[in-house]
């Protein structure tokens, strides 16, 4: 038998980790998703102090005391960045989005897209620069479209108020639009691939954007101040419009 200090001729599976899977491997891993973790902390900071103008690799990595071409190991380009950072948001805000819903999970559809409406103007009122960055897209790298790391995070979030439309439908609510222009078709297919279940007809999904179209253009115009100029106080507002709006998908006020 070998001397613990002789291996040859042995093999020595259980002290010999397969490369790039043991404990140093591991630690990298640790290391580079603390690092993207920092990366996305400090670049949110910097679009909440200066604007999104300011995030940037150069100025993120003296943020954090690297040199901008070792930014590079961690994200390829700015639009990779940006990409990164929205998609966290859109988490984010997802996550806040159906922990209010789950909040009512006993109280039907209308009762729970009301309180995940009210939870989108609070996280949108608390977070200014962030949902500046997300809705009004200030730099055009922040965009959701297909093949962006953004994309599927943002049809997660958009999914929490979409599926709870779609509940309010199936209990017979929704009165689909009438007469829905054929030019609308082609647009409108791309959210009915998003859901699942059941087919939703085109009118009913016409219903679904026309409504989300006001309760995000309700919610901007008081993020961004364009109220400012008649309400002190714009909620009572906005529950009107989301009286309106849960009307529309048939669930009126009590």
């Amino acid at each position: 038998m070998p001397s613990p200090s002789d291996t040859s001729g042995t093999s020595n599976t259980a002290g010999t980790a397969t490369p790039g899977t043991g404990p140093r491997s591991g630690r990298r891993h640790r290391v580079r998703e603390e690092a993207l973790a920092e990366i996305l902390r400090t670049g949110r900071r910097l679009l909440v102090e200066e604007g999104p103008g300011a995030v940037t690799l150069r100025a993120i990595a003296r943020e954090m005391g690297m040199t901008a071409p070792g930014l590079y190991r961690y994200h390829a380009g700015h639009r990779e960045l940006v990409q990164a950072l929205a998609a966290s948001l859109y988490e984010e805000l997802a996550a806040a989005l159906a922990a209010a819903r789950d909040r009512h999970r006993g109280a039907g559809p209308g009762p729970q897209l009301r309180a995940v409406c009210r939870e989108l103007r609070r996280w949108a009122l608390a977070h200014p620069k962030e949902f500046g960055l997300l809705f009004a897209k200030p730099v055009s790298d922040a965009d959701t479209a297909p093949g962006t790391a953004a994309h599927d995070s943002g049809w997660r979030f958009g999914g929490v108020v979409l599926d709870l439309m779609v509940r309010l439908w199936q209990d017979g609510g929704v009165r689909p639009a009438a007469g829905l222009d054929p030019v609308w078709a082609a647009q409108l297919e791309e959210v009915r691939e998003h859901l699942s279940g059941e087919p939703v007809p085109l009118e009913a999904i016409y219903v679904f954007v026309a409504c989300w179209a006001r309760l995000y253009g309700t919610v901007a115009v008081e993020v961004f101040g364009h109220l400012d100029f008649a309400l002190t106080d714009p909620e009572p507002l906005f529950e009107q419009c989301l009286d309106d709006i849960l009307t529309t998908l048939g669930s009126p006020p009590p």
